[in-house]
C-alpha cells in the first residue's frame, strides 16, 4: 500500500540541526516527562513543594498517585525532614535556576530518593544519576514539549503526539500582538489538563532543532545582567546568576500591583502559580505575589531591559 505522497504544495521545512537536550528522551510536555519517571520507577507517592503550579498535582490525583507536600526555604531548598521509602520520592524545583547542580548531588545524598525540577532552568544539564524534567514551552516559541533524564525506561508503547492545532497562538503573535492570541494561548494551555503522556510531536521536535541555543543562552545572561544592573540594589531577593535564565526574578512589596502598572505599558509579568496565594501567612504566598518574573528572554535587547527597568523604578518611587 502506498502512504507517501509526493508533490503537490511545501509544508513547513525539515531542520537538520541539533536539539539542546538531544539523547534525552522527549515526550509531550513537562508534567508528562515526570508522569514518565513515576510510571517508569513504580513510585507510589512524591512528596510536592506548596510553591507549585496545581496542575502537577492534578496530575497525580487524575493518574493515581499518592503526594504530600512540603515547605521550603528563603533561599529555595525544601525544608522535608521525612523519611522516604523505597517507592516515594521527593520532587525538587530549581525555582528560577537557584539550585546548582552541586546542591543537588547534595539533596541526592541525603534524601536518595529525588526527582529533580529544570523547568525553569532548561540550560543546566542533567547529573547522572538524578532524574530530571524539562519544559519547552517557557523558553522557546514551541506548543509543547518536555525531556527526561532517567536511568529506568517505560515499558510501555507511546504514541506520538500531534502539535497543528496548538500553533494558531505562537503563529499569530509572531506576525500580531500577544494580547489578540491571549486567548489562544489559554486555551493551549488548558488543553494539557487531560494531555496523556506521548512521544514529543515531530513538529516540535523540528522547531527545537532550528533553534541557535547558544545565541539564545547569551543574549539571556546580556538581558539578566541588564536588569541586574539597573535593579540589582532594589531587590529583594539574593541570587546567584544562572546561565540562560527563565527570567529576571525581581523580589519587592506591591509586586501584584506593580505587575498591573507594568501590563498597562504592555509589559507582560506572569503570576507563575496562582493557587498559591491562597496559602495565608506563608513564605510560599509571599513569594507568589512579590516576585516578580521580569522577562529577559532572546525576544528583548537592551533597550528592552532599560524600558523594563525604567518602569519598575517609577513604580518603586511611588510607594
Amino acid at each position: 500500500m502506498i502512504t507517501k505522497e509526493i508533490g503537490g504544495y511545501f509544508g513547513l521545512e525539515e531542520f537538520y540541526g541539533r536539539e539542546y537536550h538531544d539523547g534525552l528522551i522527549a515526550v509531550n510536555n513537562g508534567r508528562n516527562a515526570l508522569l514518565y519517571i513515576l510510571k517508569a520507577k513504580k513510585i507510589k507517592k512524591i512528596y510536592l513543594p506548596y510553591f507549585l503550579c496545581d496542575s502537577v498535582r492534578q496530575m497525580c490525583e487524575r493518574e493515581g498517585y499518592s503526594y504530600g507536600l512540603y515547605n521550603i526555604s528563603s533561599d529555595f531548598m525544601p525544608l522535608f525532614d521525612g523519611k522516604l521509602d523505597a517507592d516515594e520520592y521527593l520532587y525538587v524545583v530549581n525555582y528560577y535556576g537557584q539550585i546548582s547542580n552541586e546542591q543537588i548531588c547534595t539533596l541526592k545524598r541525603k534524601y536518595k530518593n529525588i526527582i529533580f525540577d529544570n523547568v525553569q532552568a532548561f540550560f543546566q544539564k542533567p547529573v547522572s544519576g538524578i532524574d530530571t524534567v524539562y519544559s519547552c514551552r517557557k523558553f522557546f516559541g514551541v506548543p509543547d514539549g518536555g525531556y527526561l533524564a532517567t536511568d529506568v525506561l517505560l515499558d510501555e508503547e507511546m504514541a506520538l503526539d500531534v502539535s497543528k492545532d496548538r500553533m494558531k497562538h505562537i503563529l499569530g503573535r509572531f506576525e500580531g500582538a500577544a494580547s489578540d492570541y491571549y486567548a489562544d494561548f489559554k486555551e493551549n494551555d488548558s488543553s494539557f489538563n487531560n494531555c496523556t503522556l506521548r512521544k514529543m510531536s515531530v513538529l516540535t521536535q523540528n522547531i527545537l532543532k532550528a533553534v541557535d541555543y547558544e545565541s539564545v543562552r547569551r543574549k539571556r545572561n546580556e538581558n539578566f545582567a541588564m536588569l541586574e544592573k539597573h535593579l540589582g540594589e532594589y531587590n529583594g531577593l539574593r541570587f546567584t546568576t544562572p546561565d540562560g535564565p527563565y527570567c529576571y526574578p525581581f523580589y519587592c512589596k506591591n509586586g501584584m500591583r506593580i505587575k498591573k502598572a507594568l501590563a498597562a505599558q504592555k509589559i507582560y509579568v506572569a503570576t507563575l502559580w496562582p493557587n498559591v496565594l491562597e496559602l495565608s501567612g506563608t513564605l510560599e504566598k509571599d513569594y507568589a505575589e512579590n516576585i516578580l518574573p521580569l522577562p529577559c528572554d532572546q525576544r528583548y535587547d537592551a533597550e528592552d531591559m532599560e524600558r523594563i527597568a525604567q518602569y519598575v523604578c517609577a513604580e518603586l518611587s511611588d510607594e
